[in-house]
């Protein structure tokens, strides 16, 4: 018998897929590659402008742009309204902050906290309530190695990681009966303005990069392959997990 020359479970045809912090960075990188495999995307951020830029660059049709900051709760709710049912979340809105531990103020970890973790828990419990996601939808949470792997200044940024791992875990059992998929990317460095803006030279992470086994830090579009795996059919056994994506490195 001759394969079937259609057959390709990582397809995203026909699914509907909500994407936060999709203005930039990962997101943006998860966006394309996601509109390329045939998904419906929805872009969500801050930045109208920057959304806009991204939507005129999508491949196919189906695609929408909804503007939120996903820590007001009135904008939240307003997103969550606004959506169709959806067969798949990618939360990737983030933030980085460096700050010594001895320096840290209540502001700094609420401004990193409300970003990279609240928000995310709010969505996703908004989301729920309103029955907005599907039986066997997927969500994806984009982590971070940092989460167990300390350096020094990184210290909210690393638990606001951590946190979001442990989170996604115990909402994995909890979504299992509705066959809700749940897991976390855990990449290591990728080239994003996040890093650029980490108080090293472009210069300083070229040379750093090459301490890894694969001789250089990941792209967008390195999480982004990853991502439609944990978004599409291929995966359909695989929840709880958190998959390390780090060039070899530690």
């Amino acid at each position: 018998m001759m394969p079937d020359s259609a057959f390709n479970p990582f397809a995203l045809r026909g699914k509907t897929l909500l994407i936060t912090g999709s203005s930039a960075g990962i997101g943006k990188g998860i966006a394309f590659a996601c509109s390329q495999m045939g998904a419906n995307v929805i872009l969500t951020g801050r930045n109208e402008g920057r959304l806009n830029e991204v939507y005129g660059r999508l491949w196919g049709d189906g695609h929408h742009v909804a503007v939120a900051d996903l820590t007001v709760e009135s904008d939240l709710q307003r997103l969550v309204v606004s959506l169709p049912p959806l067969d798949g979340v990618v939360f990737c809105a983030g933030i980085g902050q460096r700050q010594l531990c001895k320096f840290i103020t209540a502001s700094d970890v609420d401004s990193v906290m409300d970003v990279n973790f609240k928000s995310h828990v709010l969505l996703q419990a908004e989301l729920l309530r309103a029955k907005k996601v599907k039986n066997s939808a997927s969500m994806v949470y984009i982590a971070s190695r940092a989460a167990s792997s300390p350096s020094i200044g990184n210290a909210i940024y690393s638990a606001s990681k951590g946190a979001i791992i442990s989170y996604a875990k115990c909402l994995s059992l909890e979504l299992a009966s509705r066959k809700i998929r749940v897991n976390c990317i855990c990449p290591a460095m990728v080239w994003t303005d996040l890093i650029l803006k980490g108080g090293l030279t472009k210069d300083d992470l070229e040379k750093a990069q090459l301490q890894y086994p694969l001789k250089r830090y990941g792209t967008p579009e390195d999480v982004a392959n990853l991502a439609i795996y944990l978004l599409s059919d291929a995966s359909s056994w695989m929840t709880g997990t958190c998959v390390d994506l780090t060039g070899g490195g530690e």
